[in-house]
């Protein structure tokens, strides 16, 4: 039986990829420094806001998947999502994940998250037992990295990074494609809140 990758998520529009960036470019300048660290970046075209990670489903399972995030969907509204803020997972002098956080906005996608999650839990897919923290994650540390240094201080500079304003009017349901170069996305279903499209 096929099976498929999946993760449902919000993608970002054109000017958040951009302020990204631009938190991505000053980070890596602090990591590349010597006695930093190592940081796999993750690609413009590959930020987004991850509501649930599914991991391999079968193929057989993906309507019912779609069909459940569309009628989560259809109970919100459209609403306009901030970035804000640059730090890391589990914290800034030991960072493992880098992110960009989320201001105004937040905590509608937080709901968002919470009604994806209640949903896809009668297909029996369950939810991380972490509280869900709203984020776009920018890139990851390499194992057996000590933080501080350069990348920890930056981090501190760009604890109230502005980044840029999403118009979130629909959930995406993506497949990942793992590659040697690097995941790459496609797009299943895409589902309208507000009942919009």
């Amino acid at each position: 039986m096929s099976k498929t990758r999946t993760f449902i998520a919000v993608a970002i529009d054109d000017e958040a990829r951009r302020h990204a960036q631009r938190a991505i470019d000053s980070l890596r300048s602090a990591s590349d420094k010597p006695a930093s660290c190592d940081v796999k970046w993750v690609l413009p075209e590959n930020l987004h806001w991850t509501l649930q990670f599914l991991g391999d489903v079968d193929d057989t399972e993906l309507f019912d998947i779609c069909r459940h995030v569309a009628e989560v969907a259809t109970e919100h509204e459209p609403f306009a999502l901030v970035a804000h803020g640059v730090g890391a997972f589990p914290s800034a002098d030991r960072p493992r994940t880098l992110w960009l956080g989320a201001g105004e906005g937040g905590l509608e996608l937080t709901q968002l998250q919470a009604d994806v999650e209640t949903s896809l839990n009668s297909l029996g897919f369950r939810g991380e037992r972490r509280p869900f923290v709203p984020h776009l994650t920018l890139g990851r540390v390499g194992r057996g990295v000590r933080g501080g240094g350069q990348l920890s201080q930056q981090l501190t500079e760009l604890a109230n990074f502005e980044g840029g304003i999403t118009s979130v009017d629909e959930i995406t349901v993506f497949a990942s494609d793992l590659r040697r170069e690097g995941p790459s996305y496609s797009v299943i279903a895409r589902a309208p809140l507000g009942g919009l499209g």
